[in-house]
Formats: C-alpha cells, sequence, structure tokens
C-alpha cells in the first residue's frame, strides 16, 4: 500500500505525458501544470508549439529562452502597440534583438509580425529561420510613402524562398506593391501555396490586371484570397476575363475567395431587384466551376447582380463534388423552386456552411428546397433576402434540426428579432452559435412573446400539413395518407423531437447549447428587450458580441441612462465581451448646442458593465470621422475601470496616458493592449495617446503588480 501511495503521474512513461501535454491548449492550464515540479516544467516547454510575446522589447533579458521548441511565434502585440518593433526608439541595438529573437526560437516555421516600416523584416530575416514557411504581416499604419514599391516584400520573397503561406489580410499596403515583386522571384513565388490578400481596409482592392498576374506568378496556389471590385464603372473591375484567367493560372485552387471590397462595409439596403449587374455571364461562372474540380470552399460576394444563376449552381454541384464551405453575395435566381424536383444550389448535397447574402428572388419555398437538398448544413447564413418569413426559416430548422448549430439571420425585413427566433426554435436546445439583428418592431417589456406558434401548420394534423405541401409542389395531392408519407420522406415525422411541442408552437425551454451570440443593435435603440424577444435562458453562453452602428449626429439624447448591458447579467456563465462601437459616429467636443459628444454617448453605451463577471474585454470605442480619431474618453476609462474580473482588456482604438493608468486598479489584470487597427492608424506620435514613452510607462507598471494567479 505503501508503493501504492508514493506512486504519482510524474511515474508515467515519457512518452504517455508527452502525449497529455501535446493534448492541452488553455495555455493558462499549461503555465499552471509547468509549476508544479521541474519534469512537468520540462514537458510543458517541449510540447508548446505556439508563442505570443507581449511586454516591452527594449529589454533583451525578458525575450525567454526555454521556448525552443515553438514553432508558431507571434510577434505583433509586442509593446509599444503598433510601433517599430526594430527601431533605435525602442531597442537599443535592433540587430541585438533581431539576433536573440532568432537563437530563442530557431524552429519556427510561422511567423507573425507588426512590419510597420520595411527595415524590420530586413533586420529580422538577416539570418532568416531556416524552416519559415508560413509568415503574416500586420500593420495598421500608413504604408511610409517614401518607400519604393514593394520594399515591403522584397528582403521576405527574397531570403524566404521555401515560402508556403502568406497572410496580408491585416497588412495596410498598396495592392500594385506586390505584382512586381512575384514576378521578380519565379522561385519564391511558384513555392507558395496559400496567399491571403483579403483586405478589409481596401477601397478599391486589386484591380483585374494585378489578380491576373499574381496567379500567373503563383501557378500552384491552393488558397486564394482577395479583394477587388465588380464594379463596371471602376478602371480594373473583375469580370469575364479574370475569372476565366483563374482556373487556367491556378488549376489546383481548392480555396477561392473573391469578395468585392463593399462588401466590408457595415450593412447593405441593395436586395438586388436594382442597381447594376455584374460583367459575369454564366459560360464564365460553368468554365470557372469546370476548371476548379479541387474546390472545396468557394466565395464569391460581387454585390453586383449576377441573374439566373441556377444552371450556374448545377454545374457547380457536379464538377465540384468536394464543396463544402459556399458563399454567394448578390447571385439571384439560385433555386427556382419549381414542384418538388431539385435544382439549383438545392443540388450542393455535400455543403456543410452556407451563405446567402442579397438574393432578392429567394422565397420561403426556395429555402425550404435548399434545406431538403443541403440536408448536411452545419452553418447556414442569410442576409439581406426580404421575401424570406418566420415560416420559411421555420421549415428549413425542423428539416435540418439533426445537423444545423450556427446560424446568422440579417438583414431580413420579415425576420425582426423575435420572428427569427421564434422560427429557430426547432434548434434551440441544439444551436451553439447565433447572430440575430436587434429589431424590436414595437415589441415591449409586457408582450409575451410565447404565443403564436411556429409554424402555422400542425405536423400531426392530416390535414394541417396543405401549406407546407404546397411549398413542396404538390398541390394536387389531397390523400392525406400521402401526405403523411411524403411528410416521413422529407423527414418532417419520425423524429420524435419535432413533433413533442408545448402546445405554443416552442420545441424547448432555453438555450441550453448556445455558447456564442453576436447581435447589431443601431444607435438609439436599447438592449433591455432581448430576453422579452426570446434570448432570456441562456445557461451556457460564455461570449457575446455587440456591434452598435449608426450615426449619433443629429440623434435624441436617450430617455434611459444606460444602453442595457447589465441585462447581460442574466446569463450566468458569460466571461468574455465584444463591444464594437466603432462603426458608431459622433462629435468630439464639436458638438453642437442640443447634441451629445462622443463622451457622453460611451457613458450611455458603457454603463451597467460592471454588473458583468468578465474574463475578456474587447473595446472599440465610437469615432469622429472627420479627425479619424478612435479614442477612450474619460467617462469610458472610469466606467471600465469598474471591471473588476477583468484579465485581459483590448482597447482597439487610443487612449490617454492618465487615462490608462485608471486600468492599474483593476486587480486580476494581466494583459492590456491597445491596437490602432482602424485605417489608416494615426502616423502622429506627439499625442500622448500613442506616445512611446506612454505605452511603455503603462506597461511597466501593469507588470510590476503582484497578481495571485
Amino acid at each position: 500500500m505503501s508503493n501504492a501511495a508514493e506512486t504519482t503521474v510524474r511515474h508515467l512513461p515519457e512518452e504517455i505525458l508527452l502525449k497529455v501535454f501535446s493534448g492541452v491548449s488553455d495555455t493558462r492550464t499549461r503555465n499552471s501544470l509547468s509549476l508544479v515540479c521541474r519534469s512537468f516544467y520540462c514537458f510543458e516547454r517541449r510540447t508548446r508549439s505556439s508563442l505570443t510575446l507581449r511586454g516591452i522589447a527594449r529589454d533583451l533579458y525578458l525575450i525567454p529562452t526555454c521556448f525552443a521548441h515553438v514553432t508558431h511565434l507571434d510577434l505583433s502585440l509586442l509593446s509599444p502597440w503598433g510601433h517599430a518593433l526594430l527601431c533605435s526608439s525602442s531597442t537599443a541595438d535592433p540587430h541585438h534583438l533581431a539576433q536573440r529573437l532568432r537563437d530563442a526560437f530557431p524552429r519556427v516555421t510561422s511567423l507573425v509580425v507588426y512590419a510597420r516600416e520595411p527595415t524590420t523584416l530586413h533586420l529580422l530575416l538577416l539570418s532568416p529561420w531556416p524552416e519559415l514557411r508560413h509568415v503574416r504581416l500586420v500593420r495598421w499604419h500608413q504604408r511610409p510613402p517614401s518607400s519604393p514599391a514593394g520594399s515591403d516584400f522584397a528582403t521576405l520573397f527574397s531570403r524566404c524562398r521555401s515560402l508556403t503561406s502568406l497572410d496580408l489580410s491585416a497588412f495596410y499596403h498598396w495592392p500594385e506593391d506586390l505584382p512586381p515583386v512575384l514576378t521578380a522571384n519565379p522561385a519564391a513565388a511558384a513555392s507558395l501555396r496559400r496567399l491571403n490578400l483579403l483586405k478589409t481596409s481596401f477601397t478599391e482592392g486589386f484591380k483585374s490586371h494585378e489578380i491576373e498576374s499574381i496567379t500567373a506568378s503563383c501557378p500552384n496556389l491552393e488558397h486564394f484570397l482577395v479583394a477587388c471590385t465588380f464594379d463596371p464603372r471602376y478602371i480594373g473591375f473583375v469580370g469575364d476575363e479574370t475569372l476565366s484567367a483563374i482556373p487556367s493560372n491556378c488549376p489546383k485552387l481548392s480555396l477561392l475567395h473573391l469578395a468585392d471590397t463593399s462588401s466590408f462595409s457595415n450593412r447593405s439596403d441593395d436586395d438586388g431587384n436594382g442597381g447594376e449587374d455584374a460583367r459575369i455571364s454564366h459560360e464564365t461562372l460553368v468554365a470557372l466551376f469546370s476548371g476548379l474540380p479541387l474546390l472545396e470552399e468557394l466565395v464569391l460576394d460581387v454585390c453586383k447582380n449576377v441573374r439566373e444563376s441556377s444552371f450556374a449552381m448545377e454545374v457547380l454541384s457536379k464538377k465540384c463534388p468536394n464543396l463544402r464551405v459556399l458563399r454567394l453575395g448578390q447571385f439571384q435566381g439560385i433555386c427556382l423552386a419549381i414542384g418538388s424536383k431539385l435544382d439549383g444550389i438545392a443540388l450542393c448535397q455535400g455543403l456543410r456552411s452556407l451563405s446567402i447574402h442579397g438574393c432578392a428572388d429567394l422565397d420561403d419555398m426556395g429555402l425550404i428546397e435548399i434545406a431538403r437538398g443541403c440536408s448536411r448544413l452545419v452553418q447556414f447564413e442569410l442576409q439581406g433576402c426580404k421575401l424570406v418569413t418566420e415560416k420559411g426559416l421555420g421549415t428549413m430548422a425542423c428539416l435540418l434540426r439533426k445537423t444545423l448549430v450556427d446560424v446568422k439571420v440579417s438583414c431580413c425585413v420579415n425576420l425582426d428579432t423575435a420572428a427569427a427566433l421564434r422560427a429557430l426554435d426547432p434548434i434551440r436546445d441544439r444551436i451553439e452559435r447565433l447572430h440575430v439583428d436587434c429589431v424590436w418592431n414595437g415589441l415591449k417589456d409586457s408582450d409575451d412573446n410565447m404565443g403564436g406558434g411556429l409554424l402555422n401548420f400542425d405536423l400531426n394534423d392530416p390535414n394541417g400539413g396543405a401549406e407546407i405541401m404546397d411549398c413542396f409542389g404538390d398541390e394536387e395531392c389531397e390523400d392525406p395518407s400521402k401526405r403523411k408519407r411524403q411528410r416521413c420522406e422529407y423527414g418532417l415525422e419520425g423524429d420524435d423531437s419535432l413533433v413533442q411541442s408545448n402546445g405554443n408552437g416552442y420545441y424547448g425551454k432555453n438555450w441550453d447549447r448556445l455558447r456564442y451570440l453576436s447581435l447589431w443593435i443601431k444607435v438609439g435603440d436599447l438592449l433591455n428587450l432581448l430576453p422579452v424577444a426570446g434570448l432570456e435562458d441562456c445557461p451556457n453562453l460564455e461570449e457575446i458580441r455587440v456591434k452598435v452602428e449608426g450615426d449619433c449626429r443629429g440623434q435624441p439624447k436617450p430617455a434611459e441612462s444606460e444602453f442595457g448591458l447589465s441585462i447581460l447579467a442574466c446569463y450566468p456563465q458569460l466571461s468574455k465581451m465584444q463591444l464594437d462601437c466603432g462603426d458608431t459616429r459622433g462629435y468630439v467636443l464639436t458638438a453642437p448646442s442640443g447634441q451629445m459628444d462622443l463622451s457622453l454617448w460611451e457613458r450611455f453605451f458603457l454603463n451597467g458593465i460592471s454588473s458583468l463577471s468578465l474574463n475578456e474585454l474587447h473595446y472599440w470605442p465610437p469615432q469622429d470621422e472627420d479627425v479619424n480619431l478612435r479614442s477612450v474618453s474619460l467617462p469610458a476609462a472610469g466606467l471600465l475601470q469598474e471591471c473588476y474580473t477583468l484579465r485581459k482588456l483590448i482597447i482597439h482604438g487610443t487612449a490617454h496616458e492618465h487615462f490608462m493608468n485608471f486600468f492599474l486598479k483593476i486587480p486580476n489584470l494581466r494583459d492590456v493592449q491597445l491596437r490602432e487597427d482602424y485605417y489608416p492608424a494615426p502616423a502622429s506620435d506627439m499625442s500622448t495617446e500613442i506616445r512611446v514613452g506612454s505605452c511603455s510607462r503603462f506597461e511597466d507598471a501593469l507588470n510590476r503588480r503582484h497578481i495571485c494567479d
């Protein structure tokens, strides 16, 4: 017995312990394991493959040297945030710092770095990591106008000839910089397998000839994501010629993402009924799909009408049998829904994820046909489809009850918040991720949202299924037994979970599995009605994102003192929040008489946040576009200071140094960052909001505090 009592987990074979530690991904858990004993410390360091550094790069002795097995290294968050990593102002010897980083992490294969100036990559790659394969560049500031064209990428491609993946989605640059560098380095370009150029800050994106040049230089691409424009009014728009060149130049593509830059804007009211058509013919779409047989993920967010696309979707289903993810923007006629025979996009039966944006002619019958054909959908997004109603979405939820766990419903005029939640009731106990718009349409605190039922037919009544049978195109069938057989065939009968309602059309009492909730709300509206609309019971909700959008200028002063964040205290497991007011515009200290400036609006938005037990908060302050400033105000800093449970605070903007000092009073705060990730970020360093010394002093004060765990 004594020997058994002395046997501990440390006595397990080394191979088993390495497997155990490799399976632990949570950073805090790994750190706790490393403190148990010396052997656990060694196992943790040997199995740590990813590391993100933060702190002050000027102190060389702070660079850890015990993570020699790390393969993914993220240097983009080193303080001072958003400034050059290797510059004389932050380090005495940038060459020495670069060498120390390479010596401390010799096995790096994936690198993320904030490269504000071309010299950063030049110094960092003087003696490149021999195994470096994946690079992600980050820059929120403007491209230095004095830099020669392509200087940001010249060093990268000349020194890293075996690079297989390059991500420029968060790198502020000019589209014309990249193609000449790829042409000048054919060996490095040919080794690329993944190229992400989906830059959301572009106004026009890559032009057609630039896309053709890039794809011609990189014939082995498997993943290609690019921001462009499909608007025929612009020079260099993407049309038939460019779409035909992509499969010819890169036939190995398994992921293709072409997005119009206007799709990055907030919300579109274009329903596809008007406006110009894209210069994309049916023949070109057929050729595109036929030339990419390995395609697994396709995004065509055109933002210009592509009409009568049903036949092209049928070709897509035949020519791309491995397709699993599909997103279409303003494609019309994707599903004709004539009779009970499947057509169009409904024939893509292998899809796991489907997003439909701005389809003006998609109605309930089309949605039901898509649900019948694409019976394996796990994720579904519906945006700007103004003919879809609660009945159609509810029937789709019934048909996809066994698979669907991730749903987004946005900009659909017939689906306000309450209607969308009622329609999703059949999967209420299964859904894990959800986005809805907060559109109340007269909903009041006293309203009872539980009445009315989900659908206007009874699945158990032989005569009550006539309406859904009409949707399936069997209007002439009047035999109740035949209708019953068809309901079994379509999956509406035989699953007890579909027919056991509580008498009012609802299939469950709470959202048991909901982990992530995303909300959009207009400036001036309140969150208080969220529980009344149907989201009152989410026992396992862990993360929420709230996006507030609109122009405060001209808005009357709110009658309530707070926006309604305190109502979120009804979710007991809520620990992470993203509060995005970045697209809320207003006045900064220039408000006319009778108008509120942004500091008062920030107080309105953040009132009540202290009642939430948050561990992590991402906050985008509202902005004044006239001065290109997104900064935390004094009331906002005071209210954020009251979030005593915070461990991580990310501000996507700027803040004065004395406002930042408020955060030092949060007892367990471990990580604070200022990210100027709005474009273009302010280039001046004269303000105390973004001065290097201010950021460094705050980081030092934060690290001097004692944190219990």
